[in-house]
């Protein structure tokens, strides 16, 4: 597979550090271009055949990287007429004879450091003609956000819409795609293109646009401030530590009574309410190294207090809220069953004894599967005995927290590895164990 990088815009966003000397791409994080990060990340995976499309000062990256041959890749250049730029997607008009299948389409300015195997399977077993790469962010109010349903892109949701009116679900388009070759029939003409709403938008009618969600590491470095960041992140080691061939770390998170106020068998949307902190808590778990994934029992679906639409509002408005306040949840998994019967409206397929509800560990076996886990390095947070009870089914290290139910369920007798008042402490506590290695 092939792999293309646009890497001709001039960076007008972060122009006070690149001046007028240095290409964007050409940015240094610890001694090498982010161009360069992204060609290793590329072979790493096994793509070695590259083009690069340039523009504004062009023949520095060209200088730089020349064919390639000195880093173990196939490098060739497409350079655009600085007097006639053609978006983030024109290029790829005279490019139509070079590509016979799918490719890997990437932006230069986003620092990346991922398992492309992952995402190119995702791609092949979905049958798919453009798959994004996309992920939470800290500042979804301010980002072009992907709506989709089981992965299947729907629409794009823009920055630009009065978003006061409803609620949304964290997703951002990252800037990184696999493109199936045929996509390129839509540039049908010698002008200026926008790969999202010229070749995306199209195709989603197809049903054939999949978004692969994935918390590994790729940020937009167009900003000063989010270069910076990227510096820091790598030199702690946490982009090579979000790559998924590496086993991760996960602080599991109850949802109601740890991060939202407790309400028994929460189903509107206008009940979700933040506890006091949760949003500072998560917003340290993700400058962590440990992803943040929510495991909730939801019987109200089995029930037939709720539906699974409205469930997915409740998490919208929980995703909405968390990110206002520049915080995120990586996944959340709900277990929809419940064994015992009787109740009015109650669905009879979900009134069964399954495996993944609490304090059963089937969603952490999932998330396991999903995120190259390793449990006995994560955490499990929660209000109830039910919640520490998963973690020692699971052995894993629990902390409770004395909000919610404080833990006085009593449905189990248990022995939690912490105890704390609140979600925020909870992550505290974490943290005075990473320095002294628990």
């Amino acid at each position: 597979m092939k792999a293309i990088i646009q890497a001709g815009g001039k960076g007008t966003r972060i122009s006070s550090i690149t001046g007028d000397t240095i290409p964007k791409p050409m940015l240094e994080v610890c001694g090498y271009p982010i161009l360069y990060h992204q060609i290793m990340n590329l072979k790493k995976s096994g793509i070695t055949d590259i083009i690069i499309i340039i523009g504004h000062l062009g023949n520095v990256i060209k200088e730089y990287f020349k064919d390639g041959q000195d880093l173990g890749v196939k490098i060739s250049y497409f350079e655009e007429n600085q007097n006639n730029l053609l978006g983030t997607a024109g290029a790829l008009y005279y490019l139509k004879d070079k590509i016979n299948e799918d490719f890997i389409f990437l932006l230069a300015d986003v620092f990346i450091d991922i398992d492309f195997k992952r995402m190119i399977k995702f791609h092949i077993e979905n049958n798919a003609k453009i798959t994004l790469f996309a992920h939470p962010n800290s500042h979804p109010f301010d980002s072009d956000l992907i709506v989709e349903n089981n992965n299947v892109v729907l629409d794009f949701d823009y920055k630009t819409n009065d978003r006061t009116k409803y609620n949304y679900k964290n997703i951002v388009n990252a800037g990184i795609i696999i493109f199936s070759n045929e996509v390129l029939d839509l540039l049908n003409e010698e002008k200026k293109y926008s790969y999202e709403k010229d070749i995306v938008v199209p195709y989603i009618k197809t049903n054939k646009v999949y978004t692969y969600i994935s918390t590994e590491y790729a940020k937009d470095m167009g900003t000063p401030e989010r270069y910076e960041m990227v510096i820091n992140d790598y030199k702690t080691g946490l982009c090579k530590k979000r790559n998924l061939e590496n086993k991760q770390k996960a602080i599991f998170l109850d949802r109601d009574g740890t991060i939202i106020e407790y309400i028994p068998f929460l189903n509107k949307v206008s009940q979700v309410e933040l506890l006091p902190l949760a949003s500072e808590a998560i917003k340290k778990i993700n400058k962590s190294e440990y992803l943040c994934i929510i495991i909730t029992n939801q019987p109200i679906i089995a029930r037939g207090e709720s539906t699974i639409e409205n469930l997915d509002e409740i998490h919208k408005r929980l995703e909405t809220l968390l990110g206002e306040n520049g915080a995120y949840i990586d996944k959340i998994y709900y277990c929809p069953h419940h064994p015992d019967k009787g109740f009015e409206g109650e669905v009879p397929e979900l009134k069964i004894k399954c495996d993944c509800r609490k304090p059963n560990i089937g969603m952490l076996e999932q998330a396991v599967k999903e995120y190259n886990i390793d449990l006995s390095k994560s955490f499990i947070i929660g209000d109830s005995t039910l919640d520490i009870k998963t973690g020692e089914n699971a052995k894993m290290k629990s902390i409770l927290v004395k909000t919610g139910q404080k833990g006085l369920d009593n449905k189990f007798d248990i022995n939690p590895t912490y105890i704390s008042n609140n979600l925020f402490e909870a992550i505290e506590i974490i943290e005075r164990g990473i320095k002294n290695e628990f």
